[in-house]
């Protein structure tokens, strides 16, 4: 547990809790979003969602019975897809195997008696920065993982936007070429081209190819360094100048582009947040990106529409379930 200075408690406060595969969290906040307590635990999935639920409630006992129960507002969860948001159930998520329909909004707030509300974690990241980081005054904002996956958290007209059956956003799946680096399952997607992941077996495919043709690969100089290229060990290369890493960023930079004014010209945002990888290497890929947006998009709606790199950073985790509770 990690306690903040505690000069003024709260006249009351909000719970969120973020479920990951690996390790939870439990964060008390108030609407201003000031952290009073967080709490993390690893979440040893083999264990099954049972006990992981319990020990969620035992952590938000101990904050509510510390701070005050009467003063708890609403709990806000945010967990991987997929998920039914309306109904409160987690459906099985790829990295929570066994949580098969798990009615986790019903089981809380019988536990808690407050109202409990969910949403996938790019929505959840996507409130967070609409409503404290970079999106903040905006109706309509586009807020886009770009990490080891590509999804996307829709703010339309003040709400957030998660489709029919929450399946809104899932913009990874865009085929923007007939061939490419697989990502959501599909060659040549959007997650292909512009994730962690993508962008590594891009880099693969190219140096292979490159070393093949006797041609130098300066950041790779062998063919025994291909599997451990990675998103990160392609930007820092770009950063000093590489040319086959450049070549890497310019690929999917021009994609990221190509997709980015697919949304723009679609939703006409005010603004399109993207957190992760382009966040840390805005100074490379925006001039890149604005070469592909200023030929693609609708003049019209690309001016009014910024992109803008995250501004939470590290700490997204810490707000997103809280922006769940306080949506």
């Amino acid at each position: 547990m990690i306690d903040q200075p505690r000069s003024k408690e709260p006249s009351d406060f909000y719970i969120g809790l973020d479920i990951g595969g690996t390790k939870c969290a439990v964060v008390l906040g108030d609407r201003n979003f000031k952290i009073y307590e967080k709490v993390f635990f690893e979440t040893k999935v083999s264990r099954g969602p049972a006990l992981i639920i319990d020990e969620f409630k035992g952590h938000v006992h101990k904050l509510v019975d510390k701070y005050g129960r009467e003063k708890l507002v609403k709990i806000g969860i945010s967990c991987g897809g997929p998920l039914d948001s309306k109904k409160g159930l987690i459906k099985s998520p790829p990295n929570l195997p066994g949580w098969d329909a798990i009615p986790i909004v019903d089981i809380l707030e019988k536990e808690f008696r407050v109202d409990v509300a969910i949403q996938n974690d790019a929505n959840a990241c996507a409130l967070a920065e609409w409503m404290m980081g970079a999106g903040v005054g905006t109706e309509n904002m586009v807020f886009l993982t770009f990490g080891t996956g590509m999804g996307a958290g829709l703010i339309l007209n003040g709400k957030i936007y998660s489709g029919t059956n929450d399946l809104g956003g899932e913009v990874g799946h865009l085929r923007l070429a007939d061939d490419g680096p697989v990502g959501f399952g599909k060659a040549g997607s959007f997650e292909g081209f512009c994730s962690g992941g993508g962008i590594a077996k891009l880099a693969k495919t190219t140096v292979e190819h490159k070393l093949k043709n006797e041609i130098a690969v300066g950041f790779c100089p062998t063919v025994e360094g291909i599997d451990a290229l990675t998103a990160k060990s392609v930007f820092t290369a770009a950063h000093k100048g590489d040319a086959t890493a450049l070549e890497i960023v310019r690929i999917s930079a021009y994609y990221l582009g190509r997709a980015l004014a697919i949304l723009i010209d679609t939703l006409n945002p005010e603004c399109i947040v993207i957190g992760s990888i382009y966040a840390r290497n805005e100074a490379l890929l925006r001039p890149l990106v604005y070469e592909v947006l200023e030929k693609e998009a609708i003049p019209e709606a690309l001016g009014v529409c910024r992109i803008l790199p995250a501004k939470l950073g590290d700490k997204i985790g810490d707000y997103a379930a809280l922006g769940v509770a306080m949506q």
